[in-house]
């Protein structure tokens, strides 16, 4: 894992070396490196990360980093106001937030654990400058080999990576390798499917169409988007020990009755899962059905206006399965 800008919460254009002294050539080019990242690709007006580009499919614009604190938001009440699940120890030393995205999950857990050093790795820079001082984000390619001392974190976490590698195995053997003896790793995925119990998405409906669409565009690209179905036994197979996996029904707009504390807390996610998907869902499929499955711009958006008349609709009960994974790297 090649790190491109330093682990620390201020901007620099140059890197240090070892001994303390940069040479000119070292400082050309770290201002190169530093100026291509900032170098976003441009496309049907949304703005894309530049490093390894195309490697993920969602924008890094503005709109694209409010529905990722959105989501946040969401996952927090879907998890009873919890970060993550895994039974860390209460003063974890070293963490990783792989794919961090705006930073937002990073700087909560370094909020809530002052003992935890937290990295977070993201391919954009996008993560804001004014954080806790145990904070520090670095641009990185999860799917790279990683740099970091091995037996080094206590605790690894990532969410929603589901489309975005090609090499599961690889990346959970990254993991194991990089976590202390006894470390935990975590991951949140989701479905990309609207799923509804009581038929209400039959075949060809928009809300239907859209996982299928998500699911051919994985299989064309060989990064799978149903990561939340094979995680728990992808993480037996990597090795991990006492994995144990939770399953969510996120609903996908404000249906449920809030006849029971329950349904209160359901209906109010549905609300939240509403603004996020309606701040995001042009990000969210925009490269992928343009890049990979070939359909126009004005295409994708007609079909966008199905899908929001769709959801308005109060007949539909659809909601969006969740699958928290966690597991434990063997003391031995």
């Amino acid at each position: 894992m090649s790190s491109l800008t330093p682990a620390n919460n201020a901007s620099s254009s140059a890197s240090t070396s070892t001994s303390g002294t940069t040479s000119a050539a070292e400082n050309n080019e770290t201002f190169s490196l530093t100026s291509s990242i900032y170098n976003y690709r441009w496309e049907n007006g949304r703005r894309y990360h530049v490093y390894r580009d195309g490697e993920y499919w969602c924008p890094n614009d503005d709109s694209a980093n409010e529905q990722l604190d959105i989501g946040h938001h969401v996952y927090l009440m879907l998890l009873d106001n919890k970060l993550f699940l895994a039974p860390i120890p209460p003063h974890p030393q070293k963490v990783l937030d792989v794919a961090t995205g705006t930073g937002i999950w990073a700087i909560d857990f370094a909020d809530q654990y002052p003992s935890a050093e937290v990295i977070g790795t993201d391919l954009s820079p996008i993560q804001p400058t004014s954080v806790p001082p145990n904070v520090f984000f670095e641009i990185d390619d999860a799917a790279s080999e990683w740099t970091y001392p091995k037996n080094s974190f206590d605790f690894i976490h990532v969410r929603g990576l589901f489309g975005s590698l090609r090499d599961w195995p690889a990346f959970y053997h990254q993991v194991m390798l990089h976590l202390k003896p006894g470390g935990y790793f975590e991951q949140l995925e989701c479905s990309c499917y609207c799923h509804a119990d009581d038929d209400s998405t039959p075949p060809g409906h928009p809300m239907r169409r859209w996982g299928e669409y998500f699911q051919e565009a994985g299989r064309r690209t060989g990064k799978p988007v149903d990561v939340i179905d094979h995680q728990y036994q992808w993480l037996k197979d990597a090795g991990f020990e006492n994995v144990v996996e939770h399953r969510f029904k996120m609903p996908d707009t404000s249906w449920p009755k809030a006849d029971t504390e329950e349904g209160k807390k359901l209906k109010e996610i549905g609300r939240y899962r509403t603004l996020e998907f309606e701040t995001g869902m042009e990000g969210w499929c925009l490269a992928l059905f343009t890049r990979v499955l070939g359909m126009s711009y004005e295409e994708i958006q007609l079909f966008l206006a199905e899908m929001r008349k769709a959801r308005r609709d109060k007949r539909v009960h659809g909601y969006t399965r969740v699958g928290v994974v966690y597991g434990r790297k063997p003391l031995k």
